[in-house]
């Protein structure tokens, strides 16, 4: 018997039983698509956050006080951020391209009766440029004059400007933060996406010196925010702020009064996580693979005892070992190839599916369904090998006896 004939015998079984074979790839249909599932909405997790990263900026440094929690001896009291370490970072550190002082804080903002809780950042007017902001959908940003003048102006993230406006224009506007200052609206900035807490378009923007001294009344920083100016030396720049800053500041218990977020680490660090999950997953998934391959191997088991008289009779004729041993492996394979391509078809269908539920972009990774279904054909190889190898080995006039 030819392999096409084995194939073609196999395909005539499978069929035969069309509910039991059904059945049988059940297992597999389901490791293929959680497989490609898990790993495509990993794989757009990732890249979500990776947009939501860049668009506040991949070259941004944000220095932040480090105060210490928890039952630790020492503490970082003297952990505040001033006009001077500004200063000595603009003037120290060559690799800094923009540098801005922020204060930050949540509230209600009102445009006659509309009301929206957002987060209210007071910076100069680079912040702009640090965080990726110059793209205007309407006016433009304060002005270094708006800054020495505290001249009450601000801008609005896109989110903030729908809520508060919905379609109209915004320029000239008043809008109360706080319920206790008016600022004039100068610029809306354009959509860029987001959720959460790190939603860029979810904030309002106004000058560092009305928010410190009539808004917020403060006189440190939330955070000093800088953009290095190069990508690829955002590590030794990084090293440059911390050395600076904590240089001679330690906290009674020897840490450093500061520490720096880097957005291009944040972005590794990311990749790696998503990396290690997306492992983790597809590790899971391919647990219903083996589950699958199981069932086959005891579906084939029957299979071989429900036709051992078949088997007695092709052996009868002329038929050797190698070709039952083909022919039933054949079917194996068939059964998870099979499985394995609706497997393909019905995890691309709940990747694209859970990606719109979830708001990230749909990857259907061919990686992961090469993978998948190279593994399912493998366990069709497998766990179809020792009943067709049994099969295989059957005495004829035993067989043919077999009731």
């Amino acid at each position: 018997m030819t392999l096409r004939d084995s194939l073609g015998t196999a395909l005539r079984a499978v069929s035969a039983n069309k509910l039991r074979s059904a059945l049988t790839m059940l297992g597999v249909v389901i490791g293929v698509g959680s497989v490609i599932t898990m790993v495509g909405i990993g794989e757009g997790t990732k890249r979500k956050s990776l947009e939501n990263i860049e668009r506040m900026g991949t070259n941004m440094l944000v220095v932040m006080p480090n105060w210490r929690r928890g039952n630790v001896t020492g503490s970082n009291e003297n952990a505040t951020l001033k006009a001077r370490d500004v200063a000595r970072l603009r003037s120290e550190i060559p690799l800094v391209e923009q540098i801005t002082g922020t204060v930050q804080r949540r509230g209600a903002v009102r445009y006659g009766n509309r009301s929206h809780f957002t987060q209210v950042v007071g910076a100069e007017p680079q912040i702009a440029v640090i965080r990726n902001a110059t793209r205007m959908a309407e006016g433009g940003w304060y002005t270094e004059e708006d800054e020495i003048n505290g001249t009450p102006k601000c801008v609005l993230g896109y989110t903030v400007y729908q809520e508060l406006f919905g379609n109209e224009n915004a320029l000239g506007a008043t809008v109360k933060a706080f319920n206790s200052m008016n600022f004039e609206v100068v610029g809306v900035i354009s959509y860029k996406g987001g959720e959460g807490n790190w939603n860029p378009d979810d904030q309002v923007y106004i000058p560092l010196s009305i928010a410190m001294t009539r808004l917020m009344g403060r006189q440190d920083y939330s955070t000093i925010q800088l953009k290095a100016a190069r990508a690829d030396l955002m590590m030794v720049t990084q090293k440059q702020i911390e050395d600076v800053l904590n240089r001679g500041n330690t906290s009674a218990g020897g840490e450093p009064l500061f520490r720096v977020m880097n957005q291009g680490e944040r972005i590794e660090e990311m990749e790696q996580q998503n990396r290690l999950l997306s492992n983790l997953l597809a590790g899971i998934a391919s647990v219903s693979l083996l589950v699958g391959g199981i069932g086959i191997m005891n579906i084939m088991l029957v299979s071989v005892t429900e036709r051992t008289r078949e088997i007695g009779l092709r052996k009868a004729i002329g038929a050797t070992g190698e070709s039952i041993l083909t022919q039933f492996l054949f079917e194996s394979i068939v059964m998870c190839l099979l499985g394995g391509a609706l497997g393909v078809a019905l995890g691309s269908g709940a990747t694209f599916y859970i990606a719109k539920l979830f708001k990230v972009p749909p990857v259907v990774d061919l990686q992961a369904i090469l993978i998948a279904f190279g593994f399912s054909a493998f366990v069709g190889l497998f766990f179809g090998f020792y009943p067709a190898l049994r099969a295989s080995k059957l005495q004829p006039i035993e067989a043919l006896r077999y009731e």
